[in-house]
């Protein structure tokens, strides 16, 4: 066959070329790992390589054949719906269903690791796969886990690919055969994920690697236009903060793809390096220039070159600030620190979330809810304006020099998947004595955001970082989770176990 991404032709008959194929499989296992070309004599040339690549992982052919189990059910639920996928879901069921359901196939939706998310189909073929092979949500079916197989393959190479039968490294998998594509994000071009087909070897045909692989670019095409709606929606909410100096300014995107056209003299700025919620950004040209973002939910920046005659102090942000983990905020400004009182930290802490700017009534809103007047709203900021000094415009309460706070820094740590670092940076929940309404909601969210991101890196040094910090020193779930994945030698390991069980007996004297 011409194309080495597809396994079998519709002139070559499934049962025969099982046969050569499970000859080729147990003449290539005798010597696994050889570089021998002899032994890869009528195989695909991905399936050979894709073999090295999983015995080189230290899979065994001829083990159990069970996907190792990474997500449990409440776990990969809450994955699947926070995944770029779900919401492809009905372009997906369009392009496939009615085929993969009359041929007998699985719907497969995987994470860009491997992690099956969803599985649409038959409930008989369903209940056989996942006997089999542990073919279920929540299991991984990566190459280092399981060998060759569709999925696997498809992510290892970045290319879509039919797997048929015996290509399957492990023997139990034989039985099977899978076609899988990746889908890429339409801005960063990273792979998200796969969608994959799936059914018993029997079954194979050509059309279902054409069918994933058209789908694969339908939802890459669906999200390419939801990408430019959403860039020509940011542009017409914050472009007049780039028109009003073009030759200086450029609205960007958190992976630092311009939105509005980039001035000529930056040189070529297909994409910028955008520190975590925002700051120095060094252009192609070698300028110097500052990133801001343009609201509270870190979805753009406005960066802006800056004079070179104004001195280095021009990209550093005037004004750093922490609020986590402490009632009194504490200032930096102009080189010097202060100590907040509560109050003025609240409105510090929601000017720092609204780049935009607040109205005094919304600011008054935030801070009192339903209750307050407006005049003790204005004295509040007048005393905040003697420490910032021309930092809070007088009219639109906003702050208009560059700000580094540590709440910004753990949300854009987050947004971009860096969950182990924003867990170590993340001392505990916002203002935690607050009770403005409107910081509460910040604290609540992000704490929610923290937490969920922690439970479902499956990662053990994430999750140590979490359970010392304020908010998850008492989350038992993420204590059993930490102790259940601790190395059995590992001095941890007995104080997750005095944890999990001082937390039982407390909830059980509660309850």
């Amino acid at each position: 066959m011409s194309d080495s991404w597809l396994a079998l032709d519709v002139a070559t008959a499934p049962s025969r070329r099982a046969r050569e194929l499970r000859a080729a499989w147990e003449r290539y296992m005798e010597h696994p790992g050889s570089e021998d070309e002899r032994l890869g004599a009528g195989l695909r040339a991905p399936i050979v390589d894709s073999w090295r690549r999983s015995f080189a992982a230290g899979v065994a052919p001829t083990g159990p054949g069970l996907a190792p189990v990474v997500s449990e059910e409440d776990e990969t639920e809450e994955r699947w719906r926070a995944h770029p996928l779900h919401a492809a879901m009905p372009v997906i069921r369009e392009c496939v269903t009615a085929t993969a359901v009359s041929g007998g196939y699985l719907v497969v939706i995987t994470d860009a690791d491997g992690t099956l998310l969803c599985i649409e189909g038959s409930s008989s073929v369903r209940m056989r796969a996942a006997s089999d092979m542990n073919f279920a949500e929540g299991t991984s079916w990566n190459e280092t886990g399981v060998g060759t197989n569709g999925i696997g393959v498809a992510l290892a190479v970045d290319h879509a690919v039919q797997v048929f039968g015996p290509e399957h490294f492990l023997e139990p998998v034989q039985r099977w055969v899978c076609a899988a594509a990746p889908v890429h994000d339409p801005d960063t071009g990273e792979v998200l994920g796969a969608i994959d087909l799936t059914a018993d070897f029997r079954t194979v045909h050509p059309a279902s690697l054409a069918l994933v692989a058209t789908t694969a670019a339908a939802v890459e095409a669906r999200m390419r236009l939801e990408l430019l709606e959403r860039d020509a929606a940011l542009r017409s909410r914050y472009e007049d903060r780039v028109l009003s100096s073009p030759a200086t300014h450029c609205l960007v995107s958190p992976s630092g793809r311009p939105i509005t056209r980039p001035p000529a003299r930056w040189g070529p700025t297909d994409r910028l390096a955008i520190p975590p919620g925002g700051g120095e950004v060094t252009l192609p040209s070698g300028e110097r220039a500052f990133a801001e973002p343009v609201s509270g939910t870190l979805e753009a920046f406005v960066v802006q070159t800056v004079d070179p005659r104004a001195g280095a102090r021009a990209t550093s942000p005037r004004l750093k600030v922490s609020f986590l983990g402490r009632d009194k905020a504490m200032l930096e400004v102009d080189g010097r620190r202060e100590t907040l009182r509560p109050r003025l930290a609240e409105i510090l802490a929601l000017l720092c979330a609204h780049p935009e700017g607040l109205s005094p009534e919304a600011l008054l809103a935030g801070l009192h809810g339903d209750g307050g007047r407006v005049s003790s709203v204005r004295v509040e900021v007048s005393r905040l304006r003697k420490l910032l000094g021309s930092c809070i415009e007088a009219d639109r309460y906003r702050l208009t020099c560059g700000v580094e706070s540590d709440v910004r820094r753990i949300e854009a740590l987050l947004a971009a998947g860096d969950v182990r670092d924003a867990a170590a940076a993340y001392p505990g929940p916002m203002l935690p004595g607050s009770e403005a309404p409107a910081v509460v909601r910040d604290r609540e969210r992000l704490e929610t955001w923290m937490r969920h991101s922690v439970l479902t890196a499956d990662d053990p040094e994430t999750l140590w970082s979490w359970v010392r910090s304020t908010g998850g020193a008492s989350d038992l779930v993420a204590w059993k989770r930490l102790l259940a994945q601790l190395p059995f030698r590992d001095p941890r390991r007995s104080q997750a176990a005095a944890a999990v069980q001082a937390l039982r007996t407390a909830m059980e004297e509660t309850g």
